[in-house]
């Protein structure tokens, strides 16, 4: 169970850094993100962040796999890696709350429970995980 969790969430979270790729390289789909307050291309200093927030979500998502054991080493120092999986799992429940409060439709209805699931799998994830094997 503890697998397919990581796998599942790891999954997601890579979905959401292509997303940010896409918003990073000027794809016109801010009406998806930040509330649906910048419809077309992001401005350039939202741009930046969809950049960093890629390297945020692909080390979460290394993370995620390094605690459920997935990965034969850490990204990070293996005794980091429970609290990192509950720090990625707080925030993702936060990011729920954004989402679900956004004016944009697409955050309510796919963000919205995709970082709710995102949030449970990591709770599951921190709670069974051993760490590299």
């Amino acid at each position: 169970m503890t697998a397919a969790a990581a796998t599942i969430a790891a999954s997601l979270l890579v979905a959401m850094a292509a997303i940010q790729v896409a918003l990073a390289l000027g794809a016109p789909l801010g009406g998806i993100v930040w509330g649906g307050r910048y419809q077309g291309k992001l401005p350039t200093s939202l741009r930046i962040g969809s950049a960093a927030a890629v390297l945020i979500l692909i080390l979460a998502a290394l993370v995620i796999l390094a605690q459920a054991g997935l990965l034969s080493w850490s990204p990070v120092p293996t005794r980091f890696l429970t609290g990192g999986t509950w720090v990625i799992a707080g925030y993702m429940a936060l990011n729920t709350l954004g989402n679900l409060a956004s004016k944009s439709r697409f955050e309510r209805f796919v963000f919205g429970p995709m970082t709710a699931l995102i949030a449970v799998l990591c709770v599951v994830v921190a709670l069974n995980g051993s760490g590299p094997t």
